[in-house]
């Protein structure tokens, strides 16, 4: 499959709010309610905190044939050279073909003083968890997450860089 990453713009808002929407409801299906979930999507994606995001943080997208099918959303660095990935969400059937391996490699190599990337996922999202351990990511604790008003169990994870590194 061909696919290209580059670095999101504001006429890529709603695209990124579908990805955002598709994917949760997908991934979280059975773990956290809906109502809960479109909650919080409409407080962390609506279109101020999508502009935040561009002005404040490095936010990228994947695309195949023209389409937005994934992005990725990380932190700036730290004076420690640790950086958080928010997100890395892809439409379910774009899912397994390379493009969050790619969006997670295109931060890696484009933000400058990246020396761990830390994770925090949903310990029964099995699809994200063995996505990250599959990259390298290590469990460093796990903790219970009040998101919300509803109880979740969560792991953080850290990736160590040495430099820029190759994970495809």
């Amino acid at each position: 499959m061909d696919y290209s990453i580059r670095s999101a713009t504001i006429d890529d808002f709603g695209h990124i709010q579908n990805v955002a929407k598709t994917s949760w409801h997908y991934t979280y299906e059975g773990i956290i309610p809906r109502d809960i979930q479109d909650n919080f999507l409409q407080t962390a994606y609506n279109d101020e905190m999508m502009r935040r995001r561009i002005e404040r943080s490095h936010l990228f997208v994947g695309e195949t044939d023209g389409k937005i099918v994934g992005f990725a959303n990380f932190s700036s660095v730290n004076d420690q050279g640790e950086i958080e990935l928010g997100a890395i969400y892809l439409f379910p059937e774009y899912q397994g073909k390379g493009i969050g391996t790619a969006l997670l490699q295109e931060g890696i190599n484009t933000i400058q003083g990246i020396r761990e990337v830390y994770i925090n996922v949903e310990k029964e999202n099995l699809t994200g968890r063995n996505f990250y351990e599959a990259k390298g990511f290590e469990v460093v604790s796990e903790f219970d997450d009040h998101f919300e008003g509803h109880l979740l169990k969560t792991v953080r994870m850290v990736l160590k860089v040495a430099g820029k590194i190759k994970l495809i």
